[in-house]
Formats: structure tokens, sequence, C-alpha cells
């Protein structure tokens, strides 16, 4: 687990703004971040979604999708003009510089709206949950690291996942590996977490995890 600095306001001179922390969820591919994700939100924690930005990012006629376009080819695209994310995912799979090439159009403005989004919704509440998939990745996690007041992963037994990964409609044993094998372990993922939640029973047990996490969150100036 890391060891987390608090976070600061960006004019020292200026007394800080009383506002909810702001809080990161991430986890491997799945390891239950959408069943996760719920149950924060049924409780009234606004969630600001980074898969969610990024389908937001590459509507048709958005720059980032026109230059997704220019660097990949008019082939990532569908009939109707919009991203292809399948075909996408293929092509990034095991391909290393294609997929830096990708994450380098997105990240950016990703993360800034994530950003001005958890900042918003921070005024309002106790704690804001920004869902980041893959946090952990090491050419992700130093931008979200200084504004990031903790960090939650989910996790679940490998076997599991892969389970869950292949009932997938379209999703063979062989792809469901491949996914799995491109992503960070759950070794780098605890690296940079201050809590753990796992996700290897019934959604109920899940639920309970999350309820007593929840009530820690909130407390006011309790530390984390």
């Amino acid at each position: 687990m890391r060891t987390q600095a608090p976070n600061s306001s960006e004019n020292p001179s200026e007394p800080p703004e009383i506002c909810g922390r702001i809080v990161g969820l991430t986890g491997g591919i799945a390891s239950g971040k959408s069943l996760a994700t719920a149950i924060f939100a049924e409780l009234g924690i606004p969630i600001v979604d980074t898969d969610t930005i990024s389908r937001e990012l590459v509507e048709p006629g958005s720059p980032c999708l026109e230059e997704i376009r220019a660097r990949f080819g008019d082939e990532i695209l569908r009939d109707d003009g919009r991203l292809d994310r399948d075909r996408l995912r293929r092509r990034i799979l095991d391909q290393p510089a294609e997929r830096a090439a990708l994450e380098a159009i997105l990240h950016p403005a990703i993360r800034a709206t994530a950003r001005e989004r958890a900042n918003a919704a921070r005024r309002h509440a106790p704690y804001v949950l920004v869902v980041v998939p893959l946090l952990a990745e090491a050419s992700v996690w130093p931008a979200y690291r200084d504004w990031l007041d903790a960090v939650i992963t989910l996790s679940a037994p490998h076997a599991l996942r892969r389970e869950r990964l292949a009932a997938r409609p379209g999703i063979g044993a062989r792809q469901a590996e491949q996914w799995m094998a491109a992503q960070v372990d759950d070794a780098a993922r605890r690296a940079i977490a201050d809590f753990e939640l796992v996700n290897d029973a019934a959604p109920e047990a899940l639920r309970a995890r999350i309820v007593e996490l929840d009530r820690r969150l909130r407390r006011p100036g309790s530390r984390i």
C-alpha cells in the first residue's frame, strides 16, 4: 500500500476550501468495477468514470476522434462514422507502440475532464469516486497521484476473472487471457492503493465491504 501525502491547495496563501475527498477506484478487467461503482452510486457517492469520458471524447466530429482516425486509419471507424472500439482494441492488443499512440491522444483529455468533474462534485459530497481502470499503469499513475486523496483497488482471483471475461459475448478463453496479460498485475495495483476490496464471492459480500469502507471515507477529518 502507498504512503499518502495530503492534498494541498494550489495557492498556499489561501485557506483551503472545505470539500470532500477525491478517491480513485481501479481494478483489473472483470474484477467487478461496474458492480462496485453501482454500489457506491446507490450510497449517494458521485461517480466520475473515465471510461464514460473516453466514449464522450470520441463522439463523431470530436477532435480526439479525428486524431485517432488520422493515426490509425479509416478502418477503425464503423459505417456510421463512430469509433469501432472492438477493432481498435484488437489493433493495440500486444502492440505497445500502437497502444502508446492511442494513450497520447486520449489520456490528457480524459484526465483533464475527470479532474474538472471531480472538483465540481466534491463541493457537495463527502467524497467523489473517480474510476480509472488503468490507474496503476506506469504511464498513467504519475498524472493522477498528486490530486487523488486515496485509492481503492478492486481485486478478484485470476481464474474467476478469466471465467467472467470469457462469459462475455464474443470473447473466448484465449482472448480473455490476452486482455488480462496486457494489464499490470494486482501487486502493481496494491502498491498504489490505500484500500483493497476483494470481489471473490456473491454481490452481497462486496456490498457489505463497500458499505464498511464508505462509513470510513465519510468521516470528516479521518485519516486515510
